[in-house]
């Protein structure tokens, strides 16, 4: 069939930002019969600066910065870490390759910051210390050191850090999943500390961000014991009903809701009930309410388990770094912790 636009406006380009991926294979299989090609995104390399690789070539078809990725991986990165095979697990980038990058692809990029050209208000970071009791410190403390203690901190992978984490993040949040995917609770820590929360919100409305489906069956499950109205997100009449002030509490994914929907209308308070290591999803979701019509200070609310992986994530989050380095960085150090 023959392609019939001959100008593509991709919003969210960095959903393309993965090379390996058939939306991408499929727009670059066309990109020779697009005349002209904008894309828009708030986060163009939100895990590196390899990101940019693949949206750069729908611009341009590979002219900036390679035809290929293994040739701009080549010339802009050198292996971070290999594992006792010699297999590269990561890469860094070069002393200098931002600079360049930017140099190169500078005729066609343009950066414009939304406080520059749209009057937004405040945002508020509001971080709320969730102190786990005797019995969930010392079940935390014990998953920890199961976990880590099957791992060397110097040959863990991102994919093994990737369950690492999550498992301990599980935890923090109350729940873990046991082996045939059933949701086990353990405490109720966060929980208590979320309804603390929103009464202190007093009837103020919120938008709740959960991590995992356990999360999410508990929330309902307090709530249900309060006179709020309270909606999970699946579809545009949520996002209808809340900007027209019919829903007190929104509990949505970050994955599901990060992009495209506009609810700056229906309330100015965030709750981060589980976080992500996704900063392209945590800043996306954040701009659900802070975003041009919104008439007050946006306040982001994160649930912090002391002493847990929240914490680090976190930190990773404002750092506004790598992610995945700062994953097994934090994972590195707790390993090492543990076997002193």
């Amino acid at each position: 069939n023959s392609w019939p636009f001959d100008m593509v406006v991709v919003d969210e380009s960095s959903s393309f930002k993965s090379h390996s991926a058939k939306r991408f294979k499929a727009l670059a299989s066309v990109g020779g019969k697009i005349d002209r090609m904008v894309e828009l995104t708030g986060t163009p390399s939100p895990n590196g600066l390899d990101d940019l690789w693949s949206q750069i070539y729908l611009l341009d078809g590979g002219e900036r910065l390679g035809r290929r990725y293994t040739q701009f991986r080549e010339r802009y990165f050198q292996p971070d870490r290999r594992g006792a095979d010699g297999m590269v697990y990561s890469y860094t980038a070069k002393p200098g390759t931002e600079q360049g990058i930017l140099e190169k692809i500078s005729d066609i990029c343009i950066s414009m910051k939304a406080s520059d050209y749209l009057t937004l208000p405040d945002v508020i970071h509001n971080d709320v210390p969730v102190a786990l009791d005797a019995a969930a410190k010392k079940a935390y403390a014990q998953l920890e050191t199961d976990l880590l203690l099957q791992v060397d901190e110097n040959t863990i992978t991102a994919q093994s850090a990737g369950v690492l984490t999550n498992k301990l993040l599980q935890l923090c949040n109350g729940a873990i999943y046991d082996g045939d995917r059933n949701a086990v609770h353990i405490h109720d820590c966060k929980i208590d500390a979320f309804m603390e929360l929103v009464e202190q919100l007093n009837g103020q409305h919120a938008l709740v961000f959960y991590a995992f489906q356990h999360d999410r069956d508990r929330l309902v499950k307090a709530l249900a014991n309060t006179n709020l109205r309270v909606r999970v997100y699946s579809n545009a009449q949520d996002e209808a009903d809340w900007n027209n002030g019919e829903i007190d509490i929104l509990l949505a994914h970050p994955a599901s809701c990060g992009y495209g929907l506009n609810l700056q209308r229906g309330g100015h308070h965030a709750i981060w009930f589980g976080l992500t290591w996704s900063l392209e999803q945590y800043e996306q979701a954040n701009k659900r309410l802070h975003r041009q019509g919104q008439e007050h200070p946006v306040v982001i609310h994160h649930l912090i388990v002391q002493g847990g992986m929240d914490e680090a994530v976190l930190e990773a989050l404002h750092d506004k770094g790598d992610m995945q380095n700062a994953l097994l960085n934090a994972l590195r150090v707790r390993i090492s912790k543990i076997r002193r």
